[in-house]
């Protein structure tokens, strides 16, 4: 399985904090354009985020759920993607150092035609984007921990 993965300057705990804010998706998850609703208790299991994806004007709704969730370390998230089916990311986030924390993604297809697809080449196809996910998670990452 090809893994998308970075490493920020924070803690384990500083950069779940980013990961976890619901609100923030449409920030850093490419793809993703508009977050309309966040479930109150997100990220709980079985919690949602409601969006909207794709390029204005042709936005489609959908809803990412948390399947299992073990803070600061691992977040299961099923996305659904309209009628195609959904997608199982996991997100791990490992401080190999002190204040160093690595995150790593993988996603796979987990309903509709696209799991049809063996896995070496969902790999290749979710690889660059899910690469560029984690390049602007870093990124907010780093700024939210300069801020405060």
């Amino acid at each position: 399985m090809l893994t998308a993965q970075v490493t920020v300057p924070v803690r384990a705990e500083r950069a779940f904090a980013s990961l976890s804010d619901g609100w923030l998706y449409a920030s850093w998850v490419v793809g993703a354009s508009h977050i309309g609703k966040v479930d109150p208790d997100w990220p709980a299991v079985g919690s949602r985020i409601h969006y909207r994806f794709g390029l204005w004007p042709v936005l489609i709704s959908d809803t990412t759920v948390v399947r299992a969730i073990d803070p600061p370390h691992r977040i299961e998230l099923e996305a659904r993607l309209w009628s195609v089916g959904s997608a199982w990311i996991v997100l791990t986030l490992i401080e190999e150092q002190p204040g160093h924390t690595t995150i790593r993604m993988v996603e796979r297809a987990a309903r509709g035609p696209a799991q049809l697809i063996p896995g070496p080449a969902q790999d290749l196809l979710f690889a660059a984007r899910n690469q560029e996910s984690l390049e602007r998670l870093a990124d907010l990452i780093r700024a939210r921990s300069q801020n405060g």
